[in-house]
């Protein structure tokens, strides 16, 4: 066991770690608590960050608060400790998502740690992708990514691909027909073009990516309403990769699992030289994401579709300082 408090300066870096996790429209709907007594590091949700019109179960944010904490664990392993986590530990409290209690000598496997490097490299990627197929090697390390979390990432046949983009498809009409959920997307939209601007979150215009000159894309188009002069245009693959992420049940336990199951994913595919985005539209509208489901695959729910690939990783998008989200209580 840990016989000393951790320093302010190790965990500001392991929050540091936690929060490169990506969140719907990079919200970064977090918040972390610190006791040095026990060394415990409180996960909580931000309800002012949460997305009341397209997100008003907090699915997503669990997702993202989630992916932040396998963010964490990994860091905990880097660092020579052990995250002895505990989901939704108090049910009185609801935006308390998680615990990690902090001690050493970290007796995890050494993928965890193996993940580190991988941590600031991992960037949304809005560009296309080459065609060249992802070897079914790299595709099973994936699926097995997903398993030590408890999920199920599953390959999509060609013809269930074209039923998940006609629904995204389906998805993006439904946004651009409700004022509401197009105010609420552009709320996170910056025109900046770099990742260090004048706000700590929110898709800058660096990361939205060209805009498609053949058909619609696969990745959602931030830009729709804040046009980019210079975003360009390019032609997007015509058969994207993805895959379907997905939990036996839909409860708030499921959704804290498929968080640490999605960052795992991203993780692994970044340090095997993948380019991933996210494609989450369909899912948003719940009339919708039932039939994102695979009926050929065994898996309840779909909590996010995953594009892969080869392409450019994608720029990095602003993270809010450690001292906004880190709380260190006397």
């Amino acid at each position: 066991m840990t016989a000393t408090i951790l320093a302010p300066g190790t965990v500001a870096e392991l929050v540091g770690d936690a929060v490169t996790a990506p969140s719907m429209h990079n919200a970064q709907p977090w918040k972390f608590v610190f006791s040095p007594q026990g060394n415990v590091i409180e996960l909580h949700g931000d309800p002012d960050r949460a997305m009341t019109r397209t997100d008003p179960d907090h699915r997503a944010l669990h997702l993202g608060c989630a992916a932040a904490l396998f963010n964490l664990r990994v860091s905990a392993v880097h660092h020579g400790l052990r995250a002895r986590v505990r989901l939704l530990p108090d049910g009185s409290r609801p935006w308390l998502l998680a615990t990690a209690s902090l001690d050493g000598p970290s007796d995890e496997d050494h993928e965890l740690a193996a993940l580190h490097s991988a941590l600031r490299r991992r960037h949304t990627s809005r560009f296309p992708f080459g065609d060249e197929p992802v070897p079914d090697a790299l595709m099973d390390g994936l699926k097995s990514a997903a398993r030590l979390e408890g999920c199920r990432l599953t390959v999509p046949g060609a013809w269930h691909i074209e039923t998940v983009l006609g629904l995204v498809r389906d998805a993006e009409h439904r946004e651009d027909i409700d004022p509401l959920v197009r105010a609420e997307t552009s709320a996170w939209v910056s025109d900046t073009h770099a990742a260090t601007g004048p706000r700590g979150d929110g898709i800058p215009a660096a990361a939205f990516g060209p805009r498609s000159s053949a058909g619609p894309s696969p990745v959602r188009d931030f830009g729709r309403d804040l046009p980019a002069a210079d975003r360009g245009w390019a032609v997007f693959e015509k058969r994207p990769q993805l895959a379907l992420l997905g939990t036996p049940a839909d409860t708030r336990v499921d959704w804290m699992r498929a968080g640490q199951a999605l960052e795992r994913v991203l993780l692994r595919a970044t340090a095997d030289g993948l380019a991933t985005s996210m494609t989450s539209q369909a899912l948003e509208w719940p009339e919708l994401r039932w039939t994102v489901r695979d009926p050929l695959e065994v898996m309840g729910h779909v909590q996010m579709v995953l594009r892969l690939g080869y392409g450019p990783p994608g720029p990095g998008t602003p993270r809010r300082p450690v001292a906004e989200v880190l709380e260190i209580r006397e």
